[in-house]
């Protein structure tokens, strides 16, 4: 007899569905076929003893399952669930008049409870797509799955519950969630806040203007200055996320597992990967592609602590997603693409001692050590980071004051208005929503400088030995502080002080 049970596999972001056809005749023997892995072929172990703990069985007969499409890779152990009623129905254990209309997954433990997958909120989307009335999936799942409308969402703690539902009527919890409510709930703020960093005033501008317009931004300072520190809190001061970006942000780490119970991920991503990382857990890849660090870090921040001491090669990877803000992975049989519209935040020392021109230091670089060390950090990559900004040790009398700082609260609301400013400036862009993804076309549109602004660039430009490189990034910085300002016009003022934040680009930084 032959019965069709409906399941789902991930491929970058999006599912496909998977139907998985079993037929039971004469003869003994089981067969799984349609490209499944190691984890599926398995599952007739777990399947079996899953079935006997519930006082059920797999026949002594010729069992064929094909998972179709056929050409389709199939990867995981959450299929267990779907094979296992497939079985049933198909040997008549169960009733199954309704199969047809759900989606089932689940991995399965020999007791029959059921273990959490992974990409719940993807096959949730394709199952609505295709018009199926619901999700049968693992508990621990239900609430991410729950966020899409229009689909009943059942979670389950075992497969007695699953077999009881088609074979007796008898009812599943079914788990409804208010996605706005829920994720309004989830906005809770961050727990670091700039109130704690005690001075530094000049880099919390910097870390301001760079939250204000989506600009990537690197910090050159000693040891203990508190580059890190500040580039924790930086989450905190950019504006809360859509609704639109939470469920791309949480399609993302629902395809690796990695959504808690709340469901819908409400707080932007920060995600600071150790320097020995592999240029494949960085972009993502692998055999099955799955997404990296820079993808995780969609519509929040990436932050590369000590920058230099990453292999070139790591870092060379990024410049084409920092530019497209996307990935694509390619594969012999097929390609994923994954967002990664993400800020970049770097940390550096000046020097591979730490301690850059300072007299009292206890070790110094040579310049061969010092050009070495920068070396590392490629032009293009530099490029792609619009402010460089040193940083400094704070002093004794800073650091022993009592009073605090201006809260992220307060500075986040300033960043808010500045983004809704180039949110309506943009608004018939699809590809640019601030001011660090404008084109070169959009920043002549937007930029323009009066006779005072243009000479006073051109003079810092000379003097400074600033690269033509840098040209259009102060423009775009200039920009911003414009925006924070709430001013039309780009002023001599706004251009001063983005010429401030390009350290790296004078010739003669090293000495």
């Amino acid at each position: 007899m032959l019965k069709k049970v409906f399941a789902s596999a991930v491929f970058g972001v999006e599912a496909s569905t998977i139907t998985v056809e079993v037929n039971v005749d004469k003869g003994i023997g089981y067969h799984l076929v349609g490209l499944p892995d190691n984890a599926i072929k398995e599952s007739n172990f777990r399947i079996a003893a899953a079935l006997q703990n519930n006082g059920y069985r797999i026949p002594g007969k010729k069992i064929i399952i094909n998972m179709s499409p056929a050409d389709l890779r199939k990867e995981g152990s959450a299929y267990d669930l779907t094979l296992a009623i497939g079985i049933l129905a198909s040997t008549d254990q169960i009733k199954a008049e309704n199969l047809d209309k759900y989606l089932i997954m689940g991995e399965l433990s020999l007791d029959g409870s059921l273990q959490p997958l992974k990409g719940a909120l993807p096959i949730a989307v394709k199952a609505r797509e295709e018009g199926f009335k619901g999700f049968i999936l693992p508990s621990q799942n239900a609430k991410e799955a729950a966020i899409v409308d229009n689909l009943e969402i059942y979670g389950v703690e075992n497969i007695k519950q699953v077999i009881d539902y088609f074979d007796k009527g008898e009812p599943l919890e079914q788990t409804i969630i208010n996605t706005r409510e829920e994720f309004e709930k989830n906005l809770d703020f961050p727990e670091f806040d700039f109130s704690d960093v005690k001075g530094q005033e000049s880099i919390k501008r910097c870390m301001e203007i760079a939250a204000a317009g989506g600009h990537n931004i690197i910090l050159i300072g000693p040891p203990g200055a508190g580059k890190t520190m500040l580039a924790k809190r930086l989450p905190s001061i950019l504006p809360p996320m859509t609704l639109h970006e939470a469920l791309e942000t949480t399609k993302i780490h629902s395809v690796v597992g990695r959504v808690k119970d709340t469901g819908l991920m409400a707080q932007r991503p920060f995600r600071s990967p150790h320097h020995t990382i592999s240029n494949v857990a960085l972009v993502g890849g692998g055999s099955y592609p799955q997404p990296g660090e820079i993808s995780l870090s969609h519509n929040g921040v990436l932050f590369l602590d000590e920058l230099p001491e990453f292999k070139r090669e790591v870092l060379e990877v990024m410049r084409q997603p920092l530019e497209d803000r996307e990935v694509t992975i390619s594969r012999a049989k097929f390609t994923v693409t994954y967002p990664s519209s993400f800020m970049l935040v770097a940390s550096m020392n000046p020097s591979p001692s730490g301690f850059f021109n300072d007299p009292d230091a206890p070790i110094t670089s040579s310049p061969a050590e010092m050009q070495r060390y920068m070396g590392k950090i490629s032009g293009p990559l530099l490029d792609r980071i619009d402010i460089h900004i040193e940083v400094t040790p704070v002093p004794f009398d800073k650091l022993s004051d009592d009073r605090k700082g201006e809260s992220s609260v307060d500075i986040r609301k300033r960043v808010t208005l500045a983004r809704e400013i180039q949110t309506k400036r943009f608004q018939e862009s699809d590809s640019v929503h601030y001011n660090a993804q404008m084109n070169v076309k959009q920043i002549r549109k937007y930029c323009v400088l009066d006779e005072n602004s243009k000479q006073l660039l051109k003079t810092a430009m000379e003097r400074l030995n600033l690269s033509a490189r840098a040209y259009d990034r102060i423009l775009k910085v200039s920009r911003t502080i414009a925006d924070l300002e709430g001013v039309e016009a780009v002023n001599g003022s706004h251009i001063s002080e983005a010429i401030q934040y390009r350290s790296l680009d004078r010739d003669g930084w090293l000495g």
